[in-house]
């Protein structure tokens, strides 16, 4: 990951937004919580916002990891980005959105900030995938809460639907600490307590099953 451009793309290519079948409900703009027991240690521990969920698929972003490696500051000095707030920049690290094209980046944030090529995700969140947005962040014209991250977590038709009923992954709405406040290592623990299950309980029963 020495090189960070053309990550970021001139416009979103997500297909339109479709409905599920009558005895499906789309989980768009809500937050899927790993299960212990996941067989893909790829989302152990993870928390990802779905961005769409649809009859052909799902995509969504895991939002409480972080390359270690790959500092924000770093990847707007290889687009040029030369106007920065540098003190706000400067410790924030690039997110790792999940493991299916890590070459591509993307720009979660507040409906505040919206641009003609960013898609609205739900009431109170957006999804761009611009340098122009990176930009305004960059400049302080940005939205108040933003993540960045590389990558993305896709399913093909119905993966996502049989991962849930398997008991994979629970799910919990979205919210501002969850999406942006809190500190990465903390949101998997504080989305399952927003549900009300004590991540150690859920632990041992996975552990026993």
């Amino acid at each position: 990951m020495s090189k960070f451009f053309p990550f970021f793309s001139k416009r979103l290519t997500m297909p339109p937004h479709q409905p599920l079948t009558d005895h499906l409900s789309s989980l768009r703009g809500k937050l899927l919580i790993a299960m212990p027991q996941m067989a893909d240690t790829a989302f152990a521990e993870t928390v990802i916002c779905l961005c769409e969920h649809n009859t052909d698929g799902a995509m969504g972003l895991v939002i409480n990891k972080e390359f270690e490696s790959v500092s924000l500051s770093a990847v707007m000095e290889q687009l040029d980005i030369t106007e920065r707030e540098e003190n706000k920049l400067s410790d924030v690290y690039v997110g790792a959105g999940g493991p299916v094209q890590q070459t591509h980046g993307f720009i979660l944030h507040s409906v505040d900030y919206i641009r003609d090529e960013s898609r609205r995700i739900c009431a109170d969140f957006a999804l761009s995938t611009t340098r122009e947005v990176l930009g305004d962040i960059a400049a302080g014209r940005g939205p108040e809460s933003w993540l960045v991250t590389l990558g993305y977590a896709g399913w093909s038709a119905h993966q996502l639907d049989r991962e849930i009923q398997e008991n994979g992954w629970l799910i919990v709405d979205a919210d501002q600490d969850l999406l942006f406040d809190l500190p990465r290592p903390a949101v998997w623990t504080a989305a399952l307590n927003k549900l009300g299950v004590a991540p150690e309980l859920l632990s041992l029963q996975a552990g026993h099953a």
